[in-house]
């Protein structure tokens, strides 16, 4: 695949993502487009580490790294969104007054 493409996807799934999280009133959906927008963080590290090192794997490594991160970022998240929606009967962003007691 050319330079030019994965960059036009990573740039379309960052902005995918940006918009979601913007627009989003639902807490699953916000982490839906938090996880697009890592996706196209990691097709840019592994494009750029082949394009300009591809003999060492810096960028690859990096990738797997931010892979871990947003595993655990999703399993934290989707725990403290269950405690919440156990305890309001709601996953809406609007409805969450959790600091106002």
């Amino acid at each position: 695949m050319m330079f030019e493409h994965v960059l036009f996807l990573s740039v379309y799934l960052f902005s995918i993502g940006i918009y979601g999280l913007i627009t989003s009133r639902n807490m699953v959906r916000a982490l839906i487009c938090l996880e697009l927008i890592l996706n196209s963080i990691n097709l840019n590290l592994v494009t750029f580490s082949d394009l300009f090192d591809s003999r060492q794997l810096k960028g690859d490594i990096f990738a797997i790294f931010v892979i871990a991160l947003a595993a655990a970022e999703a399993a934290i998240g989707l725990s403290v969104l269950s405690s919440i929606h156990r305890n309001r009967k709601s996953t809406r962003v609007n409805q969450s007054n959790l600091l106002n007691n």
